[in-house]
């Protein structure tokens, strides 16, 4: 009977024994499985974690133009309720007595060409008007009448020659003339100037002048520009060194312009001196110079200019970033456009910005002076 015990015993004893070690065995093989996930988990996770290596990384925030529209007339951002609104075509006088003038900063671009006595006559076009006191305003010439045209402008000007008085007629030009009745309303004196110098106009006689006549303010559906805009600033690829340009008109008027390298743009000078504006007190500047050389010539024997502009076509220069380079005009005035060409007979491309645009008599080419380093 003992020895049944004893022997009973020994079989609890090893089952137990046995139970012992298959349950360590278990809990080994449990603990080992948790290890090597916990390491596997610590492999992993760098390449989790860290950002791949051909990410792109941004440079710079995208700019914000989402209420705004390019310009018709500069190519820069303007507010959209602009972007649609006709510009004005401002006469400025020019002569050396009459300088500085109010506004000139504002124009978007300033054409430049000879009248009379050797004489040069401004002409603005404003996209949005800015200022109080615009001028000093002086009298129309049919050749800026048809430039005017050419963007649908509202055309400012204080008198006319009869040729300018036809040509207005027979395009049919919106205009505020100071020799009408809505004299007094776009204009005032400046008594402390000699007449007939002393003519301007403000913003707030414009835009009452414009209500009053019942002009459209808006560009009409099938209205193109004169440009197309590079997308981001463009250096130009070949042509020649032009850091200085200077325009000989005429031994009274020859404006120049220096091109200053940090800002890329030229700056404007005349009567030996900087062409600044009266109202801000600041030089003159330009992205762009277009040279368009035409056909000229006095057109009676008071020497009042004419040019070849209704159905005519000629050469030019284009100039912006240090760079000059030829280009090509075409005009049809019964259509009202006027287009710029390259070298290779595409529509001109232009940087975004202020543009200078001189009339050049086109048999005095070698009176446009271009030197390869400013002075």
């Amino acid at each position: 009977m003992q020895w049944v015990l004893n022997e009973m015993k020994k079989r609890i004893h090893y089952s137990v024994l046995l139970s012992v070690v298959f349950v360590l065995t278990i809990l080994t093989m449990t603990g080992c499985k948790k290890n090597k996930e916990k390491e596997e988990e610590i492999t992993v996770t760098p390449t989790v974690t860290s950002a791949p290596t051909t990410s792109p990384v941004p440079t710079e925030e995208a700019e914000n133009h989402e209420n705004e529209v390019r310009s018709k007339i500069t190519g820069l951002w303007i507010p959209k309720e602009n972007g649609n609104k006709r510009p004005y075509a401002i006469m400025l006088n020019n002569i050396k007595l009459a300088s500085p003038q109010s506004g000139t900063e504002e124009a978007g671009i300033l054409y430049e060409a000879l009248v009379e006595g050797g004489i040069t006559r401004l002409m603005g076009i404003y996209e949005d008007l800015d200022e109080k006191r615009i001028g000093s305003v002086r009298s129309a010439r049919h050749y800026y009448v048809s430039i005017a045209d050419e963007y649908e402008a509202i055309y400012v000007h204080f008198g006319e020659t009869s040729y300018a008085t036809k040509k207005i007629k027979e395009l049919g030009i919106d205009n505020l003339s100071g020799l009408t009745g809505i004299s007094d309303t776009v204009f005032f004196r400046d008594k402390s100037i000699k007449a007939p110098h002393n003519a301007f106009a403000t913003k707030e006689g414009i835009l009452k002048g414009t209500q009053t006549k019942g002009y459209n303010t808006e560009y009409s559906e099938n209205f193109q520009s004169h440009f197309n805009f590079y997308e981001k600033d463009t250096d130009l690829k070949g042509g020649e060194s032009a850091e200085k340009v200077t325009l000989m008109f005429s031994n009274y008027a020859s404006p120049y312009f220096t091109y200053d390298k940090e800002k890329k743009q030229y700056n404007r000078f005349q009567y030996d001196k900087k062409h600044v504006d009266f109202n801000t007190g600041e030089q003159l500047v330009f992205k762009n110079i277009i040279v368009q050389f035409v056909k000229e010539w006095n057109i009676d024997k008071n020497g009042y200019q004419t040019m070849e502009l209704e159905n005519a076509s000629g050469n030019g220069y284009y100039i912006t970033n240090g760079i000059k380079t030829d280009i090509t005009w075409k005009k049809n005035e019964s259509t009202g456009k006027m287009r710029y060409y390259d070298a290779q007979g595409n529509e001109l491309t232009i940087n975004a910005g202020k543009t200078y645009i001189a009339l050049f008599p086109n048999d005095r080419t070698s009176e446009v002076v271009l030197d390869g380093s400013s002075q």
